[in-house]
C-alpha cells in the first residue's frame, strides 16, 4: 500500500477541500477507470477555461481586445517587412577556386589572405566585359 492509497480528511493545500476516507485498494478496476475518466474530463475542461481566460487577458495586454491569435501564427501587421534587394553581380574573383565576391559586406577570407601576402585588391577585379556578359545571360 502506498501513501496515496488511503485519504483521511486531507486538506488539499489550502483549497479548503476535504477528501473523505477513500480506500482505493478495494475499488474495482472498472470503477477506478470511470473515476479516472471523470477526473480527466474535469481537468480538461478547467484547463481549457483557464487557457481561454489567459488568452483574453493577453489579448487585452497586447491592445488587441478580442483579437486572439491562434498559436503558431505570428502577427506581422506591426512589424516592418524587409525590403528585397536586387541581386548584385560579383566584382572580384579568386583565380584559384573561382569564388566570387560582390564587393559588399565583409571581405572574404581568400581576399584577406591574398592582401596579407602583398597582392592588391584590383588584381582580383573581374573585367567590365565579363560582368556585362554575365548580366545578359541571367
Amino acid at each position: 500500500m502506498c501513501q496515496y492509497d488511503t485519504f483521511e480528511k486531507v486538506d488539499m493545500r489550502g483549497t479548503g477541500m476535504l477528501l473523505k476516507k477513500l480506500e482505493l485498494e478495494s475499488v474495482s478496476l472498472d470503477e477506478l477507470w470511470a473515476l479516472h475518466e471523470r477526473i480527466s474530463a474535469i481537468l480538461s475542461a478547467r484547463i481549457k477555461a483557464e487557457k481561454h481566460e489567459l488568452e483574453k487577458r493577453l489579448a487585452v495586454l497586447d491592445r488587441g481586445v478580442g483579437a486572439l491569435v491562434p498559436p503558431g501564427e505570428a502577427q506581422m501587421s506591426n512589424a516592418k517587412r524587409r525590403r528585397k534587394y536586387p541581386r548584385v553581380m560579383p566584382k572580384y574573383r579568386n583565380p584559384q577556386t573561382s569564388e566570387t565576391w560582390s564587393g559588399r559586406g565583409k571581405l572574404p577570407r581568400w581576399l584577406v589572405a591574398a592582401m596579407k601576402s602583398g597582392r592588391k585588391m584590383e588584381e582580383f577585379r573581374i573585367g567590365e566585359g565579363h560582368g556585362a556578359r554575365s548580366r545578359q545571360r541571367s
